[in-house]
């Protein structure tokens, strides 16, 4: 149920864009690219062969690429719904 002018399912298709753009997003940052280092490019640990068979170029060991998974990244988005409080600020 969507308000004012907007059609009855607005607010899903706002949802399913903001998916889309999030995962062109991913698909175009692409992964690791060229040749993989046999030692972590931060803690010079040895990468096992596995790893660099699975992901070519990879440059961090499993334990490097988790801490550096686990940080809080910000960046901006897009308010699609364009709510009042937004817009007054």
């Amino acid at each position: 149920m969507a308000g004012g002018w907007a059609r009855d399912d607005a607010v899903n298709d706002q949802i399913e864009a903001s998916i889309q753009d999030e995962l062109k997003r991913l698909k175009a940052r692409g992964g690791p690219q060229g040749e993989s280092r046999t030692h972590c490019a931060e803690c010079e640990e040895p990468i096992p062969e596995p790893r660099r068979a699975a992901i070519p170029g990879v440059k961090l060991c499993i334990d490097c690429q988790q801490e550096r998974d686990s940080r809080f990244q910000s960046r901006g988005g897009i308010n699609r719904r364009g709510s009042k409080d937004s817009q007054l600020k």
